[in-house]
């Protein structure tokens, strides 16, 4: 098995490096999943087969955003259980949020499929391109299973320490993938379904992979299914039900930007989906930097130790700051260039490019965001973080987007973006300053004596 840190003792700047390179590989891999896809589909398609994997890929992660709220309490969870030693309750609950997510991802499947074209028309999807969007989202949704499974199993691994390992289930399905894009798209003529079918086929490659080689060889504590006890479901509840909606409130305000977006026409869209494949690897250090301090606040709050869980949410700044900015300039001096990769047309190119020069460097207050809610979700204040979101989004983002869109047309969609950036980064801070998150006690008294019976019922044993 990988090496499994733990966080409660050692450097914390070295692990905090050490431990984020691989999340932040694994992240990278992910993310060229639909960066791949909108390669191929942009410069074998065209803009109106890219303009429908853009509108696509929100909607897709707006219904995968509950599944991955509830997910995202996983981390905490298991990583308060490591740090505290509870080894009997870490079987427990990896039992129950297995069970759990796994009917989750099922029906949100289902329903997704069956109201896709409700919600396209919601969204004011542009005619010319509704039938192909529709296609590749009802495929995506078929998948969804997959999608969400080798997710899980990189999220558990993570909470145990072990960040190296999902970069192979990842590897492998990317590779799977880039190969079989062109032979579905082009050689056997499928079109969009092509590009949506490879990537259904990689990620349930992935998954398999993932199953196999956690049970066999990782020696994650993995059960054979069974119905939870009530107090491992009222903790889901507690913790994974405002976690799923604050990932929700996160999606459908994405989601709702590109209903804003889709109102100044297909090129518009394409240029936004392009700049957009973009912003997602551009955010990767903050999103995988927030993965990271969740892991590592989360094991020191296990185990009491808070002056490390500060140090921590220091050093993470520092660390966030300085590569964004870094990141930022090079998206400045190359942005044309970037857009090009995905599409030739040049109104999609000049909107493209014109809404990553403007936004650039706004994403440093981004990382702030990432950081500090991934310390305070650590203690397990989801439902703070709901809130944050709300604000976030629904307050400052959606509204400022349309107001500047308005003011300046497409051009103020990226001014709209980026100034809500700024002023939720304030809102993060002031949480993290002045909230009651230290005093959350997420464990009652009768998990917490698990830690004296810690050892596996031989009954459940994988």
């Amino acid at each position: 098995m990988n090496k499994s840190y733990d966080f409660t003792q050692g450097n914390i700047t070295k692990q905090m490096v050490y431990f984020s390179l691989p999340i932040f590989l694994t992240n990278l891999l992910q993310t060229s999943y639909q960066f791949i896809d909108s390669i191929w589909v942009g410069n074998l398609l065209g803009s109106n087969a890219l303009g429908a994997i853009s509108i696509a890929a929100p909607v897709i992660f707006t219904v995968l955003s509950f599944i991955i709220g509830v997910n995202s309490a996983t981390l905490t969870v298991l990583s308060q259980r490591k740090g505290s030693g509870d080894k009997r309750g870490l079987v427990e609950s990896l039992n129950a949020f297995v069970v759990a997510l796994t009917i989750l991802s099922v029906t949100f499947g289902i329903i997704g499929f069956i109201f896709t074209d409700s919600i396209l028309r919601f969204l004011g999807t542009p005619d010319e391109i509704f039938n192909s969007t529709k296609v590749y989202l009802r495929i995506n949704f078929l998948g969804i299973l997959f999608l969400f499974g080798y997710n899980f199993i990189g999220t558990v691994l993570r909470a145990l320490g072990d960040s190296k390992t999902p970069i192979r289930f990842v590897f492998f399905a990317v590779i799977l993938n880039a190969g079989l894009d062109p032979l579905f798209i082009s050689y056997f003529n499928w079109g969009i379904e092509g590009a949506a079918y490879a990537t259904i086929l990689s990620q349930s490659a992935a998954f398999l992979y993932g199953v196999i080689y956690s049970v066999w060889k990782s020696k994650v504590p993995f059960t054979i299914p069974h119905f939870p006890d009530m107090k491992e479901l009222k903790l889901i509840s507690k913790l994974g039900f405002p976690a799923g909606l604050q990932m929700m409130t996160v999606s459908a305000g994405v989601t709702a930007i590109m209903g804003i977006v889709a109102g100044f026409g297909t090129q518009v869209v394409a240029g936004f989906g392009a700049a957009q494949r973009l912003d997602r690897i551009i955010m990767l250090p903050a999103f995988t930097l927030g993965a990271a301090v969740n892991s590592m606040a989360g094991q020191n709050i296990g185990s009491g130790k808070w002056g490390r869980v500060s140090d921590i949410s220091k050093n993470g700044i520092i660390l966030i700051l300085t590569v964004s900015f870094t990141i930022s300039a090079i998206i400045f001096l190359s942005a044309e260039s970037m857009i090009r990769l995905f599409i030739n047309d040049p109104k999609t190119i000049a909107f493209g490019e014109t809404y990553l020069k403007t936004v650039a460097f706004f994403y440093p207050f981004l990382g702030i965001n990432f950081v500090l809610n991934g310390v305070v979700k650590a203690a397990g204040a989801m439902f703070q973080v709901l809130v944050l979101n709300i604000i976030s989004f629904w307050v400052l983002r959606v509204p400022l987007t349309y107001l500047f869109s308005q003011w300046l047309g497409a051009e103020g969609i990226a001014y709209g973006i980026g100034v809500s950036f700024v002023i939720s980064s304030i809102f993060a801070i002031g949480y993290y300053r002045f909230g009651k998150w230290r005093t959350i006690e997420i464990f009652d008294k009768e998990q917490e004596s698990n830690k004296e019976r810690d050892e596996v019922p031989e009954g459940n044993k994988a």
